[in-house]
């Protein structure tokens, strides 16, 4: 697996550069063709906490996760645990989506726990009025809510788009073609 680690507001040291490589490696057993698969690290600090980022873009499938701790090697343990996670509770649907025999994960590793098997439901269905409006009305709306995400017509571009807080605080905005 080739990684490459960037620092964000730090300069990453040698040893952290080790650490985040030893974690990563555990990954290689669940990845078919591993050496053919690149491992995208930020590290960020923000004030006394450290947030580690790894992203790994494969074939078919985006691994992402991102974990903010106080401990640099316990945010880093965090990420790696969720990506193993990711995958291993994944697995029955990774395989369904398959189409081709050619794998970008090797399952033979994997054991799944009887919790992990069970698979989720939709639950609940809503059909929404969407509504055209400005993305700040759009944002109040979201907060008058509570929700984490609201999805609107654009007035502008008379596009749907959604709305979402992000966990930094901030919002982001998924416009449709």
């Amino acid at each position: 697996m080739e990684i490459i680690i960037h620092g964000d507001k730090i300069k990453v040291t040698k040893a952290m550069r080790e650490y985040i490589e030893e974690k990563l490696e555990k990954l290689n057993k669940y990845l078919e063709n591993s050496d053919n698969v690149r491992a995208n690290v930020i590290v960020k600090v923000k004030g006394h906490e450290q947030t580690v980022e790894i992203t790994i873009p494969l074939k078919s499938f985006i691994l992402r996760s991102e974990e903010t701790k106080e401990d640099f090697y316990a945010a880093v343990d965090k990420t790696i645990d969720i990506l193993e996670r990711q995958i291993r509770k994944n697995k029955t649907k990774i395989l369904s989506k398959q189409s081709k025999p050619s794998y970008d994960f090797n399952f033979d590793n994997i054991e799944v726990d009887e919790e992990e098997k069970e698979e989720r439901k939709i639950l609940k269905r809503k059909t929404i009025e969407v509504k055209p409006m400005t993305e700040e009305e759009a944002i109040l709306q979201m907060d008058l809510l509570g929700h984490e995400f609201y999805m609107y017509k654009d007035a502008d571009t008379d596009k749907s788009a959604v709305v979402y807080r992000r966990k930094d605080g901030n919002y982001g905005i998924i416009e449709s073609e």
